[in-house]
Parts: C-alpha cells; sequence; structure tokens
C-alpha cells in the first residue's frame, strides 16, 4: 500500500497518514526516534526511496526516523492487513506441509479438486487473492488441525 501523504499534527502528537481512500493515525510515542519540546520535528515526508511505502521525518537535532506503511496498519488494526497477514502465515506453513508430505503434489493437485496452477498460486506467498477456503482446504488434506482461538490482547506493561 502506497502513502499519498503524510503531516505531522502536534496537537494530536500523531503523524496523519493518507493512503488511497484510508487516513490512519500514528502517534508520535510509538516512534523509535521521538520528537520532544526542545527536539521538535522539522520535515515529515513520503519516502521514494522505499516506494512510497513509508515516511521519514527528520527532527531538530538532526537525526531521522522512517516508518513504514506496516507499523501503521499493524498499529490501527486494520482488518485487510491483519486478513494478509493470516493468510501469508498459513502459505508459509503450506508451503512446508507440502515439502514435507508423503503425497505427491499430483495426487494433492487431484484431492484439491483444482489446477496445478491454481495449486501453485495457492502456494505464492504473494498471492492475497487467494482464499482462506482454499488454504485451510490444502492444509486439510495435509492432515493438519486448524485452531483459531480468539482471546483478549494482554494489557502492555509500563
Amino acid at each position: 500500500m502506497k502513502i499519498r501523504k503524510v503531516k505531522q499534527n502536534n496537537r494530536k502528537k500523531a503523524f496523519e497518514i493518507e493512503t488511497r481512500g484510508r487516513t490512519f493515525l500514528y502517534p508520535y510515542a510509538k516512534l523509535e526516534i521521538q520528537p520532544s519540546p526542545t527536539n521538535k520535528i522539522v520535515e515529515v515526508y513520503v519516502d521514494g526511496e522505499i516506494g512510497s511505502e513509508g515516511f521519514t521525518y527528520e527532527l531538530d537535532s538532526g537525526h531521522e526516523g522512517t516508518v513504514h506503511i506496516d507499523h501503521v496498519l499493524e498499529y490501527n488494526r486494520d482488518p485487510g492487513y491483519l486478513r494478509d497477514l493470516i493468510i501469508y502465515k498459513l502459505t508459509i506453513e503450506a508451503q512446508k506441509r507440502v515439502k514435507d508430505s508423503p503425497l505427491s503434489k499430483r495426487e494433492i493437485i487431484r484431492r484439491l479438486e483444482t489446477s496445478a496452477s491454481q495449486f501453485y498460486r495457492l502456494l505464492d506467498q504473494t498471492n492475497y487473492k487467494k482464499s482462506l477456503d482454499q488454504l485451510l482446504s490444502l492444509l486439510q488434506i495435509l492432515d493438519c488441525d486448524i485452531d483459531f482461538i480468539v482471546q483478549e490482547r494482554a494489557a502492555k506493561q509500563a
């Protein structure tokens, strides 16, 4: 996801990050190098060196910090980002299981009732257009039990 615009909001003590169709806040408190009353932010810009997928800020002291869009999406608990993260993790696990499986790829494809090209798209960790259903079916064929645990987040300790 590319960032279109970023600006600082000192009143909210956060950056406002604009992407296609959404605006996110990212608080100064989450920064690796934080501004202070004596070391203020002098410049913030969308960083073209990382493909506009992040922004860089500079402080009075000359120190710079960069924030990737993934950090912003994770902080804001963006549902699309979290879905993609789950799909990525399940795909990596499926790749390992296919490699270690005694079943041939041809047999797995037959049991999935799909084509070879669809099977390889399913194993491509950069493909986020696949469904969770497809991945769960593949993992079932590979004799995996899948459990999802829903729990409250632990309170962060100070």
